[in-house]
């Protein structure tokens, strides 16, 4: 009797066990989404291929809704590159994205680009914390290593990475006196200190997957055990559905907030049981109804920095030339100034600007904060790179191939002056190419301040592509107003850095004349007399058909009567004669 009623506590015991174990595994299985981004660069609104923080606050939004176990988290290059950022320092990016609920964040090399001493300024006035373990100064950490987030239960540790190639990527004057530890020593400390404290190990890192830097989020994962996941930026890598090494997933969602990232996690008796990453790219957000509040901010910080954008930088008395037709042509006195500022900010031999990249002219009078910002509208940073001489005369080539027509490649440039050949062959149209005061090397290295589009190849540089970035400074429009304030407008008159030469034709040789009969007179057929003509000087906003329609005329038949080949090409102070009707 005692046998069979034990055997029935036994069956009972196996039953409610089973039902046990089927509770705890619900119990017990916690689902963790984070919501990622890296690299956006002060692209704080949206566009058509760029999310904006008010949709992604409606994203972020809609995720916790889902998933109350919701982190945040941002992996740098954040606090800087636009004007609405640029002009606040910093701070208009992060009254956005606390609006927008993010939790952490690690800081990039450009957050470095007011100077570390603004950073922690930043770091004190925010809400969302600022976590990096390998920025030190005096052998301590400058910002907080790692935070521990407790989520349902399940520990989650975050520590902080940032590139050390901060070092030389921005302004050196931007972090005297602060280190860069490595990365990977720095990773192993972490883990070590994590371990045992926690349940998941993320690495919030600005490192990056590019093979020419000096550390890479593979390397980290490949030399580091224990990491569980790396959300990565500072290469701008857009990664599908992550990458997994070595049982770390690396996450990265490309730039400029043109995806966002979206990683889940499950933990089970505090290990992990499966981790995900997927992007979300902005054209699937079409639809996606910008949050309001954060859309409030927006037009708040707008609405308060049109006084400082009002604010008058410098004065010129000549009008600067940015007609698009003119900087993507010739060398103008608006290009020779951005290149001049370009160089003396970072010290390069050279200073190239794209003409594409130059989006108005400035007339005599006040240079605004505004208007600079309105010249340089694309947060494109200053990089500089050491380059051969005969990949210096390549970009030349580059720069003139598409003449005579407009072309965003076309560089304005400083120290350094050449001449080109419309007539002859692509590939061999520049010549008498001269350094500072030197003839141009082939052999010889030049260092060469572009930006950063160029310096991956845009616009055609594809020469560039391979060179590694040897020092990162500000934007144009920032380095260009700074010189504005210095420098004023001396020194930019045209004054033939570039020359275009012209074809030149031979004279036939002298012949001698041979004597001929003298023939009848003849009496010459009555000349219509020569149409009667004014002269016009163009000044800067003309366009032809405008100066035509003053004449009764049109613009072809302007143009056709003072030959000029492209019509929608004239300047500021050309000459032009007008036939009157």
């Amino acid at each position: 009797m005692k046998k069979k009623v034990l055997s029935l506590v036994l069956v009972l015991l196996l039953i409610l066990s089973s039902f046990s174990f089927v509770f705890a595994e619900d119990a017990e299985t916690t689902k963790i989404t984070i919501i990622h981004t890296n690299d956006t660069h002060a692209r704080l609104v949206g566009t058509g291929t760029e999310i904006g923080f008010a949709k992604i606050a409606t994203l972020i939004k809609e995720a916790k809704a889902a998933n109350p176990n919701t982190l945040v988290l941002d992996a740098g290059d954040t606090l800087h590159g636009m004007p609405l950022v640029n002009i606040s320092k910093g701070i208009n990016s992060l009254r956005v994205l606390e609006e927008a609920g993010y939790d952490y964040m690690t800081l990039g090399n450009h957050d470095f680009n007011y100077g570390y001493e603004r950073l922690l300024e930043l770091k004190d006035m925010s809400t969302i914390e600022m976590i990096s373990a390998n920025v030190l100064k005096d052998g301590k950490p400058l910002f907080t290593p790692y935070v521990i987030k407790e989520i349902a239960g399940v520990k989650i540790g975050i520590f902080g990475l940032t590139t050390p190639e901060t070092a030389y990527k921005t302004s050196p004057a931007n972090v005297e006196g602060i280190t860069f530890a490595d990365s990977v020593e720095t990773s192993k400390k972490m883990v070590e200190e994590l371990d045992d404290q926690t349940d998941i190990i993320i690495a919030l890192a600005h490192v990056g997957l590019d093979e020419s830097s000096v550390i890479t989020s593979k390397a980290i994962a490949e030399n580091v055990e224990g990491i569980d996941i790396i959300i990565d930026g500072h290469s701008h890598t857009r990664l599908e559905t992550g990458m997994l090494v070595n049982d770390v997933l690396i996450a990265q969602t490309g730039n400029y907030g043109q995806s966002l990232g979206y990683i889940n996690i499950e933990v089970k008796d505090g290990e992990v049981v499966s981790k995900t990453a997927e992007l979300l790219p902005a054209a699937d957000t079409a639809d996606v109804t910008p949050d309001a509040d954060v859309e409030k901010k927006l037009e708040e910080i707008k609405a308060e920095n049109e006084a400082e954008f009002s604010k008058v930088v410098a004065k010129t008395d000549v009008y600067l030339d940015g007609v698009r037709e003119n900087v993507r042509t010739k060398e103008t006195n608006l290009g020779n100034l951005s290149a001049d500022a370009a160089r003396t900010a970072t010290g390069a031999d050279i200073a190239f600007v794209n003409g594409g990249g130059i989006r108005e002219d400035i007339p005599i009078g006040d240079i605004t904060k505004g208007k600079v910002a309105a010249i340089f509208p694309f947060g494109n940073i200053i990089q500089v790179k050491k380059i051969t001489g005969e990949d210096l005369l390549a970009m030349l080539e580059v720069s003139v191939k598409g003449y005579p027509a407009a072309n965003g490649a076309f560089l304005q440039v400083s120290g350094i002056t050449f001449a080109f050949d419309p007539a002859k062959e692509e590939g061999a149209k520049v010549s008498d190419v001269i350094v500072g005061e030197k003839p141009l090397d082939l052999a010889a290295e030049y260092s060469v301040a572009v930006n950063d589009f160029m310096a991956i190849g845009g616009d055609g540089y594809d020469m560039l592509k391979e060179y590694p970035v040897a020092a990162e400074f500000g934007t144009y429009e920032e380095i260009f107003g700074n010189y504005l304030n210095t420098n004023g407008t001396a020194g930019s008159d045209v004054s033939g850095r570039i020359k275009v030469l012209e074809a030149v034709v031979e004279e036939p040789a002298p012949v001698e004349p041979q004597p001929v009969e003298e023939p009848a007179p003849v009496v010459p057929a009555p000349v219509e007399p020569a149409p009667a003509e004014v002269t016009y000087i163009v000044i800067p906003g003309d366009v032809l058909w405008k100066i035509a329609e003053k004449y009764n005329l049109t613009y072809q038949e302007l143009a056709d009567y003072n030959n000029i080949t492209n019509p929608h090409l004239i300047y500021p102070e050309q000459v032009l004669k007008v036939p009157t009707k």
